[in-house]
């Protein structure tokens, strides 16, 4: 009778089984990979990304109300923030003053233009009178004249008539220069009308400043979204130009992608793409190529490389590629600018 022992299987048959199979999968796995990215872009380097709007004072005040709590939804013209505003209104009252002042030596000078014509007809009156004097001793000086020759009249006479004539020579030329003089205050007197009406065009722009001052103390949000990264306390004195929070749009969320610039060729506007966010494992979002960056990432970057440095090593570079995402309120409220995400876009 024949042993029906078992046959034991040696080491040395077993390594080849092994590595028989792992080779096996290996194939199976390079021909799926193959295929798979053979259809289909893919990048980890993309984030969440959206327009996140910082909120600057334009004037320097103390803090004196806060109206929205930490990450609070606002709404675009909402108040925000209400500075001290009692040094702008004494300014605007100054500059306001310094108006009604303007306008009421507008007022003199146009009064004063009144009063120089007025006197200008005076003078014009005073010319004609002197004329007819003039002319009246020129007429006696003439008939005296003849007198003298005939030795009708004393010498005497002849000489009071001589300096009547002379007199109203003398007072016409005065009345002329008169009216010269008043003429130019004439002109001096509409000048000033002028420059008065000049100053009060500034003293308008000085009043519409103020009052463009005074509506900044009232800070309001420059779009809607969620309030965040504050930085200001009630009754801290804040400087013009200084930063007191963000709003971060959440009606625009779209993804960053960051494709290698030898997958850009296989990319094209209106491509979808399926996004995973970390942040949701298992949750696939469909987007929409829109554009792409007018340059790479290390072109934007603080330092960008200088490949005329004479030490140069290629890497490949990459370029951001703009995808929207549907406008679905479930989804945006789950989503935030910074969340890192995958991005794979099919191939057509």
């Amino acid at each position: 009778m024949e042993d029906t022992r078992k046959k034991r299987v040696s080491p040395k048959q077993i390594m080849p089984i092994i590595l028989g199979m792992v080779l096996v999968g290996a194939i199976i796995f390079g021909i799926k990979e193959f295929v798979y990215f053979s259809h289909h872009v893919d990048t980890d380097d993309a984030q969440v990304d959206g327009d996140i709007s910082p909120v600057v004072s334009r004037v320097g005040g103390y803090v004196k109300e806060i109206r929205f709590r930490d990450n609070q939804y606002v709404n675009l013209g909402d108040t925000l923030v209400v500075l001290d505003d009692r040094d702008y209104r004494i300014k605007l009252e100054e500059a306001e003053a310094a108006l009604a002042a303007a306008r009421s030596g507008v007022g003199v000078s146009r009064s004063t233009v009144v009063s120089t014509r007025a006197s200008l007809a005076t003078a014009q009156s005073n010319i004609d009178e002197a004329k007819v004097k003039v002319w009246k001793t020129t007429q006696d000086y003439t008939r005296y004249l003849s007198l003298l020759k005939q030795q009708a009249i004393t010498q005497a006479q002849f000489d009071a008539v001589k300096a009547d004539q002379e007199a109203a020579q003398a007072q016409l030329a005065a009345a002329e220069n008169q009216l010269t003089v008043i003429g130019s205050q004439v002109g001096t007197s509409r000048e000033q009308v002028a420059a008065s009406q000049s100053g009060i065009a500034i003293q308008q722009a000085n009043v519409d400043y103020a009052k463009l001052q005074l509506s900044y103390t009232v800070i309001t949000a420059p779009a809607s979204g969620i309030v965040s990264r504050r930085d200001i306390q009630i009754g801290e004195l804040v400087q013009a130009g200084q930063s007191l929070f963000a709003i971060v749009d959440t009606n625009d969320i779209y993804v960053t992608a960051n494709f290698k610039e030898t997958q850009l060729y296989k990319l094209k506007a209106g491509d979808q793409a399926n996004i995973r966010v970390d942040a949701y494992p298992g949750q696939v979002l469909q987007g929409t190529v829109n554009s792409f960056s007018g340059a790479t990432g290390a072109r934007f970057s603080l330092l960008p490389p200088d490949n005329a440095t004479g030490n140069f090593v290629k890497v490949v570079q990459r370029i951001p590629v703009k995808i929207v995402l549907p406008h679905d309120p479930s989804l945006i409220d789950k989503l935030r600018p910074g969340m890192s995400v995958s991005v794979s876009v099919p191939l057509k």
